[in-house]
């Protein structure tokens, strides 16, 4: 029986497409529904052109309402995954999915997490601090912004001239080669449980 995964998305997603690439020919796991809180969201697109279905929501019904729980339980979902998921979980979905909700964040926890740090606000502090290197955080979620227990971490070398671009492009080198990897291994690791 295949483990079924839940990403939750706010803009783009190309976490997600990579991560609905890597599941697509999985015998482990597969993605089996995208979540967003934004009608406009290219990640949509992206979850159409893999079949795979997908569900619109607003803060009324994800704060107020236990939909999305329900949502998330009817499909049997193992593991839900957040790839550049803006809102903080609320605590129904916390309790309904313990030790089963991940995010990926664009620097080194604890450096330049928490509250409005997402995208490119992460980086530009980076350059800002001269930083000599920044990275990737997968972690578990819990009731704080970007405050779970680390699974994995990835870094690079901030070179002399890197600028905005060049940071955002090394970052995300990583997050689409480590992100599937990291989910398939506590795919696995549920497996044997």
């Amino acid at each position: 029986m295949k483990k079924r995964i839940a990403i939750f998305a706010s803009g783009s997603g190309s976490n997600a497409q990579k991560i609905m690439e890597y599941f697509k020919k999985s015998n482990d796991a597969e993605v089996a529904i995208v979540l967003t809180n934004n009608p406009d969201a290219y990640v949509l697109q992206r979850a159409d052109n893999f079949e795979i279905p997908s569900h619109v929501f607003d803060r009324k019904e994800f704060r107020e309402t236990d939909e999305v729980v329900q949502l998330l339980k009817n499909l049997q979902i193992d593991l839900i995954v957040l790839a550049g998921f803006l809102w903080l979980v609320p605590e129904n979905l916390l309790k309904a999915f313990p030790n089963k909700i991940i995010n990926i964040h664009p620097s080194l926890l604890p450096k330049y997490g928490g509250k409005g740090m997402y995208g490119d606000k992460v980086h530009l502090a980076v350059l800002e601090n001269k930083e000599l290197e920044s990275g990737i955080t997968i972690h578990f979620v819990n009731e704080h912004f970007d405050e779970g227990e680390v699974i994995h971490q990835s870094r690079f070398k901030i070179e002399a001239g890197d600028d905005l671009e060049m940071i955002k492009f090394k970052g995300q080198q990583l997050e689409h080669q480590h992100f599937p990897r990291v989910i398939e291994s506590l795919i696995k690791k549920m497996k044997t449980i």
